[in-house]
């Protein structure tokens, strides 16, 4: 039975909404405060003071995220062009699609006073079958629709992604994510299925449950989604010369040439900003993984709202001009975050107690999750326009390498710079730099693409 356009455009969305708890739960707001957590202790047990402790914790956590990128970066286009040549990038989705679930599946091992290296190696190993997967789904936009409905098709299916890491996100803490003062969780309750809140169970239960999630809501886009009809598949070597040959004609494609490298350090700048979003609460303010929840929701649901607004401004100006406001956003979001303190905001001493500093990251958060969503949707449209669809995949694996060709050099940074200050507040301050530099190259981008 033919599967109409409207029901392939769903099942494509569905990616969006299956894989994106592992940003919302994971990398940002659930997993990553908990891993602050544990690895506090750990270094608090060598003998480190609170503070040093923080920033170590920091440090490591972000020499993950370097190791990790490192990887994505290496492997993004080969693996992309590979798959163009082999003329099955379904079955490099669904072998992905295994090592996501295992590697977010093991992460329920991930003891309080226990180790923490390798609970990092399987988030990471997640991580990347999470990047490499989205490459080849991405491949498959140009075919979804026509070029005047990218901007919204790839806006309502990050919308339709962050609403799925809401609903996600809002389970998680009303019957399993417990406060590690009082056991219970958001609804006041000990975590459901009998789960332990002393050993933090309810909380370490966010591994299987986002490879349950994944396991459950890839099923549309497996059976709604089929691979187009292409020309008879050609060996790997033909396909790695393929993108050496794309590769080398970068210099005269300047405007892809210009987004690529834009795009290399203002995603940078936004992974870090996910990535360290939940950890920066929890070491700077001393948030818990509920507090950091809260605020996931928060930013969540404002990503949601303004990637369906966003899409449809895409489609009436471009996303040229809707990239450039939202990384404005975020240089002032990453200038406010260095301000701000437990007891104090730009300097100024607040009173014992005050709920200005969270009140400013709560709001900080709306930001981070509308301009982030849109800035990746709106990118991902304008990658399409430079793209040529029937070497898709090679193109989002140039796409993927821009965006990880430097992303350890973000995480580096602000470790550097987090173990330079003894600060986590201030070990962010190289992320404005970063998003700057996109900002600046953009200029010689076409704002329609030089297909």
């Amino acid at each position: 039975m033919a599967v109409s356009a409207r029901k392939r455009i769903w099942g494509w969305f569905f990616f969006d909404w299956a894989s994106q708890p592992y940003s919302t739960l994971l990398l940002t707001f659930i997993f990553a405060p908990y891993f602050a957590e544990v690895a506090r202790a750990h270094f608090a047990a060598s003998g480190a003071g609170p503070e040093a402790a923080a920033a170590q914790a920091q440090a490591y956590w972000s020499a993950g995220l370097t190791v990790t990128g490192l990887f994505i970066a290496v492997l993004a286009p080969v693996l992309g062009a590979v798959a163009d040549g082999s003329g099955n990038r379904m079955g490099w989705i669904r072998g992905f699609s295994v090592l996501y679930v295992a590697g977010a599946f093991a992460l329920w091992w991930t003891l309080p006073g226990g180790g923490i290296f390798w609970p990092l190696v399987f988030f990471g190993l997640g991580l990347i079958a999470m990047e490499f997967a989205t490459i080849f789904t991405n491949a498959l936009m140009p075919q979804l629709a026509v070029k005047e409905e990218l901007g919204r098709v790839s806006g309502s299916g990050f919308a339709f992604g962050y609403a799925g890491g809401v609903l996600a996100l809002f389970v998680m803490l009303l019957l399993f994510a417990e406060t590690a003062a009082t056991g219970r969780t958001f609804a006041g309750i000990e975590p459901v299925l009998g789960l332990d809140p002393a050993a933090r169970e309810g909380t370490r239960a966010v591994g299987p449950f986002t490879a349950i999630w994944y396991v459950l809501f890839m099923i549309p886009f497996f059976l709604w989604v089929a691979e187009p009809a292409r020309p008879a598949a050609h060996a790997a070597t033909r396909a790695l010369g393929r993108l050496w040959a794309s590769l080398k004609a970068l210099p005269q494609r300047k405007s892809l040439a210009a987004y690529l490298a834009s795009s290399m350090f203002y995603r940078d700048a936004l992974n870090a900003i996910y990535g360290l979003g939940g950890a920066f609460a929890s070491n700077v303010l001393g948030w818990g993984v509920v507090q950091s929840g809260t605020f996931g929701i928060i930013a969540a649901i404002t990503a949601a709202v303004a990637c369906w607004a966003g899409g449809r401004l895409d489609r009436l100006v471009g996303p040229k001009p809707v990239i450039i406001g939202c990384i404005l956003i975020l240089i002032l979001v990453c200038a406010t975050l260095m301000g701000l303190s437990r007891d104090a905001v730009f300097g100024i001493a607040l009173t014992e107690g005050s709920s200005l500093p969270d009140q400013i990251f709560y709001l900080c958060g709306a930001l981070i999750g509308a301009a982030g969503g849109v800035l990746q949707a709106s990118s991902r449209t304008l990658m399409v326009l430079h793209a040529d669809p029937d070497r898709a995949a090679e193109a989002f694996g140039l796409y993927g390498l821009s965006g990880k060709a430097t992303s350890f050099l973000a995480p580096a940074m602000v470790a550097a710079a987090t173990t330079a200050t003894g600060s986590a507040r201030l070990g962010i301050a190289p992320l404005i730099p970063l998003l700057a530099l996109g900002l600046f190259l953009l200029i010689w981008v076409r704002p329609r693409g030089d297909q």
